[in-house]
């Protein structure tokens, strides 16, 4: 095939496959990815202020984040299990006037690693996406219009393709 870009996990008949990554070279992999709840200014104060009747709200929803990471191919069809090296979870509070849209809320970045054949960014969007659901299931007695938005991946690097940065962050 040429350099042309194409969908690496249909076969040339149009059927869905895992790609074999047997011939490929184990390298050092990272991924950064991001998700952001917003929510009342009242929820994102109880969370801050340790108030919430379940629990310490971003401590479990830093926990759920890995644990969404190792499972990922668990729940991703065509994932790959992975040996993950690194699952990192960081969440932060986000304030009215931090953000253009004005939105209040909790800010979660991913990053993930691992030694291996195949990249790791559905492992870190998985774990922002993970992360951002235990806090609404955290949250939902008193929030039920949160909204999780804008999980993207921020960085990946490593492999054949090398480093690849959003540009627009």
């Amino acid at each position: 095939m040429s350099d042309e870009k194409h969908l690496t996990h249909i076969d040339e008949n149009g059927d869905v496959r895992m790609v074999d990554v047997s011939e490929k070279a184990v390298t050092k992999r990272i991924a950064v990815a991001e998700g952001f709840i917003s929510m009342h200014r009242s929820t994102l104060d109880m969370i801050v202020e340790g108030k919430a009747a379940k629990g310490d709200v971003l401590a479990c929803a830093r926990v759920a984040g890995i644990m969404g990471a190792k499972r990922t191919s668990d729940i991703i069809p065509m994932c790959h299990p992975l040996p993950i090296t690194k699952a990192k979870v960081e969440c932060a509070p986000v304030f009215e006037g931090e953000r253009e849209d004005g939105r209040v809320g909790i800010h979660v970045t991913t990053t993930t690693g691992v030694t291996g054949k195949t990249g790791i960014e559905m492992e870190a969007l998985t774990a922002a996406s993970i992360a951002c659901l235990t806090i609404y299931d955290m949250c939902k007695a008193v929030d039920r219009g949160m909204e999780i938005t804008d999980v993207r991946l921020l960085l990946k690097d490593g492999g054949k393709t090398g480093l690849w940065e959003r540009k627009d962050q």
